[in-house]
């Protein structure tokens, strides 16, 4: 089987200017906010080798990838909260942590490469790519710093709400965490526009 190439600048270098690239962590998840990353490499920047899509990376590797990205690069960070994509819904939640990273950034950027297909309103040119964060460096480093940046958010609210998992399975709907929902009942800290909590909530009535 061929070996997929490594995120790389090209696509930044090939736009010019001032290039960010944006992804999110905690769009599945049933309980906790929804975060954003978006990443500006300098010109010349020496890049930290490892650096691809969060998913393929171990936590310690992404703790470590983290810290290094935020001395290199410019970073923003955004979220939308429990109550936001409730009322928003998931994807204009997303859409928003977006927007709320790009404006966290300490300069404006001139375009915007966006993981997925769906593009947040900006104040600059967007593209999306699919499968971004194993294209392009930036996306692949905003994808970890969207999550590492959720997940010690989850691992934080692990104490808040003792018994349900948090730190481990990040709000996602492991058994653990469903059989941690039957047993306590939905938090505040949950979803209650997600499906699979709309039922316990509906069948505590």
């Amino acid at each position: 089987m061929p070996i997929a190439p490594a995120p790389d600048l090209s696509r930044e270098i090939a736009h010019g200017g001032i290039v960010c690239g944006i992804d999110e962590a905690g769009r599945g998840p049933w309980a906790g906010p929804v975060a954003a990353g978006a990443v500006i490499w300098p010109a010349g920047v020496r890049v930290p080798p490892g650096i691809t899509d969060s998913k393929k990376l171990r936590p310690a590797a992404r703790e470590k990838l983290f810290e290094q990205i935020l001395s290199l690069a410019h970073v923003g960070i955004g979220e939308a909260s429990v109550e936001e994509i409730d009322r928003l819904n998931i994807l204009q939640a997303t859409l928003l942590a977006m927007r709320r990273a790009v404006e966290a950034l300490p300069l404006a950027p001139a375009h915007a490469i966006v993981d997925g297909n769906r593009k947040p309103a900006l104040p600059c040119t967007v593209a999306t790519l699919v499968k971004g964060d194993a294209l392009s460096l930036s996306i692949a480093a905003a994808s970890i710093v969207a999550k590492v940046h959720r997940d010690r958010i989850m691992t934080t609210a692990d104490a808040r709400f003792p018994g349900y998992g948090f730190a481990r399975h990040m709000g996602y709907g492991t058994p653990e965490h469903q059989q941690a929902l039957q047993r306590l009942g939905p938090t505040s800290f949950h979803r209650t526009s997600f499906s699979p909590i709309k039922t316990l909530i509906h069948k505590d009535y």
